[in-house]
């Protein structure tokens, strides 16, 4: 991978992995626990493909099984994000541009329950029988449900951050002209959540410079009603 991508993706999974620990990890909600960590891995994956996506999985996930206080085998967590990560990857269209939000919201659904299931199946092989305890249809829903909620305010901004850090045509168009489409990254779930990241500044800029342009007419115009009374006056 790319130096400016390694770096990208160790600082967004180092911050996740922190965030996870120190701040999701302990809400105490009923059932699974949201995971940003994976919500990382599946936006990265879906802007650098399978291949990068299951390297950074798989470092993520040896990160969590290293990080306190995890309480299980080391190389489990790490298994199922690669898997996840190459999954996620494969979703990616050719063209790298998603036409709506209905692809990534059904990745994050898809991650949500095969992670799970993954990691409740390679602790049954190593003995681990806990997700039978909690029960796993809970797991299940709970898991989803928590990351289809942070999802919206997470992947966007993950997806953009990578391509622009990847100086990508899909996050700034070259020369300048309107893009082909509107991509999920720069609008995804805009009409819900208000947020939008592309377009935003040459919607300012075009406020800006129409304003401007305004303001000199006006300033104009008065200037001339003043010239007019002024040679009346004389």
């Amino acid at each position: 991978m790319r130096f400016n991508r390694i770096l990208l993706s160790g600082t967004l999974v180092v911050v996740a992995l922190v965030v996870q620990v120190t701040i999701l990890g302990r809400l105490q909600l009923p059932g699974a626990v949201p995971d940003l960590l994976l919500l990382t891995v599946v936006a990265l994956a879906l802007v650098y493909g399978h291949v990068s996506g299951a390297l950074i999985g798989f470092a993520a996930g040896l990160l969590a099984d290293l990080a306190p206080p995890a309480d299980h085998a080391a190389g489990r967590y790490a298994l199922v994000l690669c898997v996840i990560g190459y999954v996620a990857g494969l979703v990616r269209p050719d063209n790298g541009r998603f036409r709506s939000a209905w692809g990534p919201m059904l990745t994050v659904v898809a991650a949500a329950i095969g992670s799970t299931l993954l990691y409740a199946g390679v602790g049954a092989l190593v003995g681990d029988t806990a997700a039978r305890h909690v029960g796993l249809t809970g797991l299940l829903f709970t898991a989803t449900l928590y990351d289809l909620l942070l999802a919206p305010f997470t992947v966007p901004f993950i997806m953009a951050l990578a391509r622009r850090a990847e100086n990508d045509p899909m996050a700034v168009e070259a020369g300048g002209g309107p893009p082909q489409g509107k991509d999920v990254s720069s609008g995804w779930l805009a009409g819900g959540t208000g947020l939008r990241i592309g377009s935003q500044r040459g919607g300012l800029r075009l406020k800006t410079s129409r304003s401007r342009a305004n303001k000199a007419v006006r300033i104009k115009g008065v200037k001339a009603v003043k010239g007019v009374k002024s040679v009346k006056k004389l």
